[in-house]
C-alpha cells in the first residue's frame, strides 16, 4: 500500500497573491517586509502565488503576520482573508 500525496489547498495560491496586492508591495518588497531576503527569492514568491509551489511553513507564517492574520485562514479553502489588509483584528 502505498502513500497518497497531501492535499494541497485550492485557494493557498490566490490568497498569497490578495495578501501582496492588497499590500501594494512587489516581490521583493513583500520578501524584504517578511525579513526573508536571502533567504527566499522573488521566483519562489511568483510560484508559490501561482500555485506551482507550496510555500515551506516559515513563509507562510510571515505572510500570515504581513497581513495580520491566522495561519489557518491561508490554508482553510472556506476561510476568506478580510477586505482590508493588514488586518485590524485577527
Amino acid at each position: 500500500m502505498g502513500r497518497r500525496a497531501l492535499r494541497k489547498p485550492k485557494r493557498l495560491a490566490r490568497k498569497l497573491l490578495q495578501i501582496r496586492k492588497k499590500l501594494g508591495l512587489s516581490q521583493n518588497e513583500l520578501i524584504d517586509r517578511m525579513g526573508l531576503n536571502g533567504q527566499l527569492l522573488r521566483e519562489e514568491i511568483s510560484d508559490f502565488e501561482r500555485g506551482k509551489r507550496l510555500p515551506p511553513l516559515v513563509v507562510l507564517l510571515e505572510y500570515a503576520r504581513a497581513a495580520n492574520v491566522y495561519v489557518d485562514t491561508l490554508i482553510d479553502d472556506e476561510a476568506t482573508l478580510p477586505e482590508q489588509l493588514p488586518s485590524r483584528h485577527r
